[in-house]
């Protein structure tokens, strides 16, 4: 062999890497675990529009493997599937998800959104230091439950009798009813718990409540939001709820979390984790925005007139 020839070849063979077709980045995968409901769809809008807002683009930063269950149905199914799929992080709405995708990794970050009381229910060692692999941004806390029923105090000055429907599988479900009969009890209001199997007991519990009838209504929001009001304005029964969506459903009343900034804060916190921040280094953040709701349609409705004082101090009312 000539000496050009093997120069040439020599030469070949060190450019031949980059002549090769580069491979392609590795887009990261966010899982997301949601139960069926209008909150649920204002959640992904929300979410991915403010990813968006901090230049994740869908296809070209990052992309979605979003799971949803009926109910608490499946979410054990679909967080196992998530991480079969080996996302890079998991997102969850509510606090069933939360806890659906603990059980099934202790290694993939999650990112809890919307999650009531964590620290109570045992999501996470401390707000401060949560630990594991599970941070996030706290949902409204069970005491916001409890500031319905002074809400209601305020709104029907002549209820005297409040019932708290509760979604028992839901950890929450303890310090919601917690916080309601303390607040009840603080202010001379009898409270009714009224515990049910998820989404399916709702229309027993309403034919129930109909018999005996309350003043009043709480919601538990993982229950849901459309199917609750509209039973609540069915059975003529004044309902609240501590997510805003009750109200825009056609409940009476909802005291709830300004969600954009939740949806904001859940983003952050996955963009922090996507560049390498560990979930355990990550406090657990609280809403510190609260939104007042009343829907006066429902009110006139139910045949209510309420006091101009209640009224004043709404945040948004609809007419």
């Amino acid at each position: 062999m000539r000496r050009r020839d093997v120069l040439v070849g020599g030469a070949a063979a060190l450019l031949w890497p980059s002549l090769a077709p580069a491979q392609p980045e590795k887009v990261p995968a966010i899982g997301v675990l949601v139960i069926d409901s209008p909150a649920a769809e204002a959640f992904r809008r929300g979410f991915k529009e403010a990813l968006r807002g901090l230049g994740y683009t869908e296809g070209r930063d990052v992309r979605f493997e979003f799971r949803t269950g009926q109910g608490n149905a499946r979410l054990q199914e679909l967080a196992a599937d998530l991480v079969r799929n080996k996302v890079d992080v998991i997102v969850t709405w509510f606090t069933p998800t939360a806890f659906a995708a603990r059980k099934a990794t202790s290694d993939i970050p999650i990112v809890m959104g919307a999650a009531g009381n964590p620290v109570e229910t045992g999501l996470v060692a401390s707000l401060a230091h949560p630990g594991g692999n599970i941070t996030g941004i706290a949902g409204v806390g069970a005491e916001r439950a409890g500031k319905l029923v002074e809400l209601f105090r305020e709104a029907l000055p002549s209820s005297r009798r409040v019932a708290a429907l509760a979604n028992a599988p839901d950890p929450f479900s303890k310090p919601f009813l917690a916080a309601i009969e303390a607040s009840g009890k603080a202010i001379g209001m009898t409270i009714d718990p009224v515990p049910i199997e998820g989404v399916a007991g709702l229309d027993a519990a309403f034919a129930t409540m109909a018999k005996d009838r309350p003043d009043a209504l709480i919601v538990q929001p993982s229950l849901g939001m459309e199917r609750p009001a509209k039973l609540a304005l069915e059975h003529q029964i004044p309902a609240a709820s501590i997510f805003p969506a009750f109200a825009e459903s056609g409940g009476l009343i909802s005291y709830a979390a300004d969600y954009n900034d939740v949806y904001k804060t859940v983003a952050i916190y996955v963009t922090k984790i996507l560049k390498g921040a560990r979930p355990a280094e990550l406090p657990v953040e609280r809403p510190d925005k609260f939104i007042l709701t009343v829907n006066l349609k429902t009110a006139a409705a139910l045949g209510l007139s309420l006091p101009r004082s209640f009224l004043a101090r709404a945040n948004e009312v609809i007419e």
